[in-house]
């Protein structure tokens, strides 16, 4: 089966584009986050090849409207890439920030309601139906 150039420049074209994205998605963040600002730039650069394909297409120009479409979308998995970028200050993946003590009573031992928690508790076991086996 022969496939014609401009089946199979379409076809290599989906596929590098396709390859892209799922790089974005799957592939390692980078160590830095970069600056939003950053971020913003590259969104509207693609934006802006979006705009160019537009009018290539409007214009008749399907190949140069498929090229430039194809980097406006390139510019946006790189984008979506350097987003995942990870700070010093964000927690590990899967991880909770959590308080490692409570804030202390004013005689620095930390306190409890015991007398809430009796109460909480028996309201709990109160509406919990009781299982008989």
């Amino acid at each position: 089966m022969v496939v014609p150039p401009t089946v199979a420049w379409k076809l290599v074209l989906a596929v590098a584009l396709a390859a892209a994205i799922f790089v974005s998605l799957y592939a390692r963040a980078p160590k830095r986050a970069i600056p939003r600002w950053e971020l913003r730039r590259l969104v509207i650069s693609a934006l802006g090849l979006y705009a160019v394909g537009g009018l290539a297409s409007l214009t008749h120009h399907p190949v140069l409207a498929a090229l430039v479409y194809a980097a406006g979308i390139g510019v946006c998995a790189l984008a979506a890439w350097l987003s995942r970028g990870s700070d010093s200050e964000d927690p590990p993946d899967g991880e909770e920030p959590v308080d490692e003590q409570p804030p202390p009573q004013p005689d620095g031992v930390p306190g409890f309601d015991w007398a809430a928690f009796e109460k909480q508790f028996r309201a709990y076991a109160e509406r919990r139906p009781t299982r008989v086996d």
